[in-house]
């Protein structure tokens, strides 16, 4: 594990293997950990490294008023900190939201965009009804009692979780903090990328779930229509979290892409 000071935070992340880098941003409610099949795999041909945002893991907690300009600025300073020039940046989720505005800031730090099971921001990629019954179930769960809060946002997988990583997943949700989850989802439900989307000018890589209920297919085809350039890999029977889903194809998919623009 290293560390990194930035935008008044410690941010922790973990650093393994050797080769480019391809640093992985995950999704809310999550850390690091979401991206073990990743790290694991794909070490052999690129130093991974993986994150704790700000308020997650091993990370120091939120300061107030913490914008999505602010995790940017946390996750260019990782990257500048590993030290090995512009990196392959993969976001699942709200973290390819997180990945979008720091290449809206930092462009010279990014290799490749792998966007997966991502949005423009809520705002950016979803009907407003759609966006106004998510933020009323985060206010939901935001009020329940701090014994029976669960972070566990509806509809992640295809079906039930892949065994194999129910003990993961079941880790990760006990160590959410409230506070991060609900300020992170705040700034998602208004994030609006779609003007960076067409200036977009490094080779694109998105990544979706089939099964996807939370980001669907519709929202990969508007990405696949603005971002020029971009390749759409589909993996068949993933829901949101494809990288849990279906890790064997997702790492396929990121390897190649990743080879094809070293």
């Amino acid at each position: 594990m290293a560390t990194v000071q930035a935008a008044g935070v410690e941010v922790a992340y973990d650093r393994v293997g050797q080769g480019p880098p391809l640093v992985l941003v995950h999704g809310a409610g999550c850390n690091a950990r979401m991206w073990r099949p990743q790290v694991s795999g794909l070490a052999d041909e690129f130093t991974m490294v993986a994150w704790d945002e700000p308020g997650a893991g091993r990370s120091s907690h939120l300061p107030p008023g913490f914008a999505l300009a602010d995790y940017a600025r946390c996750l260019a300073a990782v990257v500048e900190d590993v030290g090995l020039g512009p990196a392959h940046l993969a976001g699942l989720s709200w973290g390819g939201t997180v990945v979008l505005e720091l290449y809206r800031h930092h462009p010279e730090l990014v290799r490749t965009l792998v966007l997966a099971d991502t949005y423009a921001g809520w705002k950016g990629s979803l009907p407003p009804e759609e966006v106004a019954a998510r933020v009323e179930g985060v206010r939901r769960m935001l009020a329940a009692p701090r014994e029976e809060f669960d972070p566990t946002l509806p509809g992640l997988f295809a079906g039930a979780p892949p065994a194999e990583f129910v003990p993961l997943l079941d880790a990760m949700a006990r160590d959410v903090r409230p506070e991060s989850m609900g300020a992170q989802l705040s700034l998602m439900a208004e994030a609006d990328e779609r003007d960076l989307l067409p200036r977009i000018a490094v080779p694109t890589l998105l990544v979706w779930g089939e099964l996807d209920a939370r980001s669907p297919l519709t929202v990969a085809r508007a990405f696949e229509e603005a971002v020029p350039g971009a390749e759409l890999v589909v993996i068949p029977g993933a829901g949101h979290v494809s990288n849990l889903d279906a890790p064997d194809p997702f790492n396929q998919a990121v390897r190649a892409f990743c080879r094809a623009h070293r």
